[in-house]
This record gives C-alpha cells, sequence and structure tokens, in this order.
C-alpha cells in the first residue's frame, strides 16, 4: 500500500516529535534493550576481573594507638582519644569507659587490670570488694586516692578501660593495643613510682607474667620504679596473701621515703 503522508506533513510529524524529546529514529529491526544489558553487564564483569580494585589497605590497632596516644597533650585528650578508639570490641559491651580515679600528679600510680561489674557501673576503677580492700591497704601505710596532698595521694587506672565479657582475663591483642595508651597514661599523670598489681598489670608495664615470682621485686616499667604486688581480688581468694602484700606496702612507703618530694 502507498503511503498518503506527504513530505511535508512527514516533515511536520519529525519537527513533533523532535519537540516532545525523541532523540533517536526506530530502526527497521527489533532492538532487544535487555540483552544489551546483559552484554553491558559481562563486558563490565570481564573488565573488573582483569584489573581488579586494590584491597583496602590493613589496619595495626596497635600502631593506630600508639598515633592516637601520641597525639593527647592531657589526661583529658587521652580519655577522648581512647572513647573514639574503635579497634578494641570491649567497648561495644560495657556501659561505661573506666579511665582512672584519684589525683593525677600524685607520687604512686597503681595500674590495675580490668574493670569488674561494680567499675563498669560507676565508671570509676576499684570500687568493689577488691577497691575497698585496696583502700585499707593503702590506708596502713598513710596513702589515699581521695587525698588533695600529692605526697599522699595515689591514682589509679587499669590496662584495659572496658570491663572484659564475664570479667574473663584480657587477651594478649586487646594487652597490646592498650599498652600505648598505658604508657601515655602514665607519661602524662607523671608519679614517682608504679604499682603493679597482678599478672595482667606486670605483662603491660614489664612483657613478663608470674606475679608469685616477680611481687616484692623493685623494677621499672614506662621509664619509672615499678613495684609488682598481688591484684586485691587475689587476696580476697588467698588471705594468707597478705602477709606478703604488708611487706610489699612497707617497702613502697620506705622507697617514698627516699625518693624526694
Amino acid at each position: 500500500m502507498e503511503s498518503t503522508l506527504t513530505p511535508e506533513a512527514a516533515l511536520a510529524s519529525l519537527a513533533w516529535q523532535i519537540e516532545l524529546g525523541a532523540t533517536e529514529a526506530i530502526g527497521d529491526v527489533p532492538l532487544n534493550r535487555y540483552e544489551l544489558s546483559e552484554k553491558a553487564t559481562k563486558t563490565v564483569a570481564r573488565a573488573r576481573a582483569a584489573s581488579p580494585e586494590p584491597a583496602p589497605p590493613v589496619t595495626d590497632p596497635v600502631v593506630e594507638a600508639e598515633t592516637a596516644a601520641r597525639a593527647a597533650p592531657t589526661l583529658a585528650a587521652l580519655r577522648d582519644a581512647l572513647a573514639a578508639f574503635p579497634h578494641c570490641a570491649l567497648q561495644q559491651g560495657a556501659r561505661n569507659l573506666v579511665f582512672a580515679d584519684g589525683r593525677p600528679g600524685a607520687r604512686v600510680m597503681i595500674l590495675g587490670e580490668a574493670p569488674g561489674r561494680e567499675e563498669d557501673i560507676a565508671g570509676r576503677p576499684f570500687v568493689g570488694r577488691a577497691g575497698q580492700l585496696l583502700d585499707r591497704m593503702l590506708a596502713a601505710i598513710g596513702l589515699d586516692r581521695r587525698a588533695e596532698d600529692p605526697a599522699r595521694a595515689v591514682y589509679i587506672t587499669n590496662v584495659l578501660p572496658w570491663r572484659p565479657p564475664q570479667n574473663r582475663d584480657p587477651q594478649p591483642e586487646e594487652i597490646a593495643m592498650m599498652r600505648p595508651f598505658v604508657a601515655r597514661h602514665v607519661a602524662l599523670a607523671a608519679p614517682d613510682c608504679l604499682i603493679l598489681t597482678g599478672n595482667i598489670s606486670c605483662e603491660a608495664g614489664l612483657n613478663r607474667r608470674g606475679i608469685t615470682r616477680l611481687r616484692g621485686q623493685w623494677t621499672e616499667a614506662f621509664g619509672l620504679p615499678a613495684l609488682p604486688m598481688f591484684h586485691p581480688a587475689y587476696l580476697l581468694r588467698n588471705p594468707a596473701a597478705k602477709r606478703e602484700t604488708w611487706a610489699d606496702l612497707l617497702a613502697l612507703r620506705a622507697r617514698l621515703s627516699e625518693i624526694p618530694e
């Protein structure tokens, strides 16, 4: 059948379609656009296989901890850096970050292991039964975490600022991540000496365990004189060990009398 469309009418129709926004003419052969999409997808897949995307850089939590700790100019900034540290999963299950208690600038700094249930609730270290025993031990040699006088005050923190699930022991990788923060904490608090309570504290400060062999012997940790002692929680379970702890407390008092204030 011959078309009755005149050239003028065809031109007018084309102009009308262009005005409507048409940009392509209809071809003589039908075009399967779904097939084109599949081909394009396969082409992209082959291109990616030929030149895979570079793997994301591997993050070293210890290196990031060292960088974050080193950048903290104050204790408050160090606390903020700990709170923002993304690589320790313990904080996801903890109620509070347990940073420190006592007086910064005190002559004695006590390094505990990790918060327990009471510490996690209160947000302060050594507030449960072990903490109450620690306060009595310190009072026996004239020290008090609430004292205003730096000569009588103590400053207390833990290796881990978050409570481990079911109060389990900190794992080696957790201790390694927190060690740079502990070192910076000691430097900013600037005590005259350290008390390392328990195996975890000795591992963080001395890279050694074996508190029954280490206790009572002055050593060095984080560049300061350090005295390993039994953890107060251990003394609650083993009251007979209080005799050795009393000797350690006397050694601490004697050492403080030798160090100029």
